[in-house]
């Protein structure tokens, strides 16, 4: 049952923004593993980290107008009405279906909401999230509209926030949304990956920190100490936009980096409360992980697990 989004009954717990049409059918044997987004949200009820009929409101699917405000409208268009080429879909890792157009933009919204409301009551997270890969004109690496580039264009545009930072700690370069906020100095892009690996062309974000291949828990920590607090401080944002990717994980498929489970609990601990002792509102998106699906699916219920901590202990 969906809760009104007017002013947020705090009182009612971590805002949980979650929707089971962030899952779609896909090819057997597809590396995506689409079913994360069903059962993550599976586990932390399970498990009692959130509650259903208190907690969780389901989000609209964006409009082309929002999903324009990253993206060039002619993309967005020819996405959304399946025109987009064979060529631009195997760049993606997808083949075009209807059901795929509509969880994207389900899972976009999704985004979208969980911004407004940290801007509420000063936290916020969704199940989905984190396609940081799609460009203004193109998709790319399992991405498709870049839900972190359409909400903080909707929260500066709509006048809910002057500045916004966006911290990117999945393993990969954010460099579809390092490309769309190049020019714009009310964004500031953080992404701390693994420098060798996708994409092979990195972009250019406000700052870029490349870890070698091999790269664990104590120096992975150090390095976010060195530069995240001295970036608040000093860019001073009304809003912080958290890829939280469970891809650096020692485990995971693609990631290269050898993060254990404590490494990405300590990092996701120390991104939420540096923020929220600054009285930073806070949203969180999964970001990417590649595993076996129940072990991945319960690596992604790390960062609900902090924030509802993190909501228990400071807000």
């Amino acid at each position: 049952m969906m809760r009104s989004t007017g002013r947020l009954n705090t009182s009612l717990g971590l805002p949980i923004i979650h929707h089971e049409k962030y899952v779609c059918p896909l090819p057997p044997n597809h590396r995506f593993k689409m079913m994360k987004f069903h059962y993550l949200y599976e586990i932390l009820l399970r498990d009692g980290v959130i509650k259903k009929d208190k907690q969780v409101i389901l989000p609209q699917k964006v409009s082309r107008e929002l999903a324009s405000a990253a993206h060039s409208q002619l993309y967005v268009d020819r996405f959304f009405d399946g025109e987009t080429s064979a060529t631009e879909q195997r760049a993606t890792g997808f083949v075009w279906t209807p059901g795929l157009a509509s969880r994207v933009r389900y899972e976009t919204g999704g985004t979208c909401l969980a911004a407004k409301l940290s801007l509420e009551c000063g936290l916020a997270c969704s199940t989905g999230g984190g396609t940081h890969h799609a460009f203004p004109d193109h998709g790319s690496g399992y991405c498709l509209i870049n839900d972190l580039a359409v909400a903080a264009c909707h929260l500066l545009q709509s006048g809910m926030a002057e500045k916004v930072l966006i911290v990117d700690l999945d393993v990969h370069q954010g460099d579809g949304t390092a490309a769309i906020f190049q020019n714009q100095p009310d964004v500031f892009t953080l992404s701390l990956h693994c420098q060798n690996n996708f994409p092979l062309r990195k972009q250019k974000s406000d700052l870029d920190v490349g870890l070698a291949v091999g790269t664990g828990d104590k120096e992975y920590l150090n390095t976010l100490a060195e530069y995240l607090p001295n970036i608040m401080d000093s860019f001073r944002p009304d809003i912080i936009l958290y890829d939280a990717g469970v891809d650096p994980h020692e485990k995971d498929e693609l990631g290269k980096l050898k993060l254990s489970d404590n490494g990405l609990y300590l990092r996701d601990i120390f991104v939420l409360r540096e923020a929220v002792c600054r009285g930073i509102p806070v949203t969180t998106v999964i970001g990417g992980g590649y595993d076996e699906i129940m072990r991945l699916s319960a690596r992604h219920t790390i960062i609900h697990r902090v924030a509802q901590q993190m909501w228990n202990t400071y807000l």
